[in-house]
């Protein structure tokens, strides 16, 4: 698999597909025929707890988190979540697997005309039937709870702002608030600091990191900063060429991994 010492890439459990959150079990992309993007990933995550997968661009990384819920089609591969290969459900069960797992994405992917309360109920969209989601009626407790949200992201003096009024920090909050509301027993977050300033993204990871912690769900984010990684996680997969080369704790990833990861000594760069 890599050049590491055996140490670098830590071996799985007998019993880790059994009590994982989400199982990946030789998952394969291949955009253009022949060539793997992802080159049979095999990973379990556990039920709590936030993984952080770094490596160079274009090695996979937010492939991997968008086939876990399918928003790019694995080419091969498992993917199983709640006892049920996510790979291989027809369009109405993955429609009701992903109630379940929250999305949090770089750009936000807010509806920037509507309130910053408005965002947030997306996130019970799957829950609501289409009319009452047209006409913006959704249960008390689903809006109660929203409130609770944006208090707890810091963002409950801006429910009636609109989506595009806010700062790229505030509007990531509002990402996280809405995937959050779905109740999320799988939380995914694909370069979510990329276009935050560093004050900004140590508040979003250190907002992810205890959300996690508070509502009892794993979070996978793909991040490019590895101290934030380093910082946040508990556990650390380093991805090179579509291939893992490193799976551990952050306190194993030197300086001597960190160059098989991102190749030669300018790693940093």
């Amino acid at each position: 698999m890599s050049s590491l010492p055996a140490a670098a890439v830590e071996a799985s459990r007998p019993d880790a597909a059994a009590t994982a959150a989400l199982s990946v079990r030789g998952l394969v992309k291949e955009y253009v025929p022949g060539r793997q993007v992802l080159a049979g990933i095999t990973l379990d995550f556990a039920p709590r707890g936030m993984t952080a997968v770094i490596g160079p661009s274009g090695t996979g990384k937010s492939t991997l988190i968008r086939c876990i819920n399918r928003l790019v089609e694995p080419t091969a591969g498992e993917i199983v979540f709640e006892g049920r290969d996510l790979a291989r459900l027809g369009k109405r069960e993955l429609r009701a697997a992903r109630r379940h797992i929250g999305m949090v994405f770089q750009e936000y992917n807010l509806v920037e005309r509507l309130t910053v309360m408005e965002n947030v109920l997306c996130g019970r969209l799957g829950y609501v039937s289409p009319a009452k989601a047209w006409l913006r009626r959704f249960p008390a407790r689903d809006v109660a709870r929203a409130f609770e949200l944006l208090d707890t992201v810091g963002l409950g003096a801006f429910a009636q702002a609109r989506a595009d009024s806010l700062s790229g920090g505030q509007r990531q909050r509002v990402g996280i608030a809405r995937a959050v509301m779905q109740q999320p027993r799988l939380l995914l977050a694909d370069e979510p600091t990329s276009s935050l300033d560093p004050k900004t993204s140590v508040e979003i990871m250190a907002l992810m990191q205890a959300l996690s912690e508070t509502h009892g769900f794993p979070v996978i984010v793909n991040i490019h900063n590895v101290e934030l990684a380093r910082r946040f996680a508990g556990r650390i997969v380093g991805m090179t060429g579509g291939r893992v080369v490193y799976d551990g704790p952050p306190e194993r990833l030197d300086e001597t991994i960190l160059k098989t990861i991102y190749g030669g000594e300018d790693w940093l760069e």
